[in-house]
């Protein structure tokens, strides 16, 4: 009875191991197919992780096309836009003035009926200087040779009105149509007891080159006319604007 009992406790223990290995390898399999079925999951998560890589990559991308592409490529063309508007600004100048220039070397002495000379008197009390404007009407380009030739009297008998060397430009001035050159003139010192006549219009004859040019401009006197001490006078060169130092005398 006993050895029944024994064999029977013995294959109930068997078919219990049995059981429990066939559990064993159902588990198994089981996890098998769990892995297999994660691994998908992280192949998502894989892929997931590699398309966030990739919108990083195109996000750095497009921020990097956007920021440098964009702005610094921007900001590269503007400049050479600028660049190239400023170039062509410099070369329109240059070669306006290497025409200019070029018409210039050629231009002849301007003569007496080319311009129209003014005379104004300078900002002071007493006056003791003028200035004297030609302006080119002649509608051509001419060039004013020197300084004027100023007779404050009968052209025979005026004294010469000498130059200051100082004031003299390092070329004569050429006038485009329309344009206008000026000259400081000194008339008297200022003093009560100097020898002045007063005078309502004067002459001003030009160079043509070296030499005084035929004819001379009668130039009417500002209002109330002009005390002139012919002992004093001294006049400065054309030029195409007073300069400090040059043109005070």
């Amino acid at each position: 009875m006993r050895t029944q009992r024994k064999s029977t406790v013995l294959a109930v223990t068997a078919v219990a191991v049995l059981s429990l290995g066939l559990t064993a390898c159902g588990g198994g399999d089981g996890t098998s197919r769990d892995e297999g079925a994660a691994a998908p999951a992280q192949g998502q998560a894989g892929g997931s992780t590699g398309g966030s890589g990739d919108a990083t990559t195109t996000g750095a991308s497009t921020k990097g096309g956007a920021s440098t592409g964009g702005t610094s490529g921007g900001g590269t063309a503007g400049g050479s836009t600028a660049g190239a508007s400023t170039a062509g600004a410099s070369t329109g100048g240059s070669a306006k003035n290497a025409s200019t220039g070029k018409s210039s070397a050629n231009a002849p002495a301007c003569a007496y009926n080319d311009v129209k000379i003014t005379a104004a008197k300078a900002d002071e009390t007493p006056t003791e200087h003028i200035t004297l404007t030609a302006t080119n009407t002649s509608g051509k380009t001419c060039r004013l040779y020197g300084y004027p030739l100023i007779a404050f009297g009968p052209i025979q008998t005026a004294k010469d009105v000498p130059a200051v060397a100082k004031s003299k430009p390092a070329a004569p001035v050429v006038l485009q149509p329309g344009a206008p050159a000026y000259a400081n003139v000194r008339i008297a010192l200022g003093g009560v007891h100097e020898d002045n006549k007063v005078v309502s219009s004067f002459n001003v004859n030009l160079f043509a080159g070296s030499d005084p040019a035929e004819g001379s401009v009668v130039v009417k006197a500002p209002a109330g006319g002009l005390a002139v001490d012919e002992a004093a006078a001294k006049t400065g060169y054309w030029t195409y604007e007073l300069r400090n130092g040059a043109d005070e005398f």
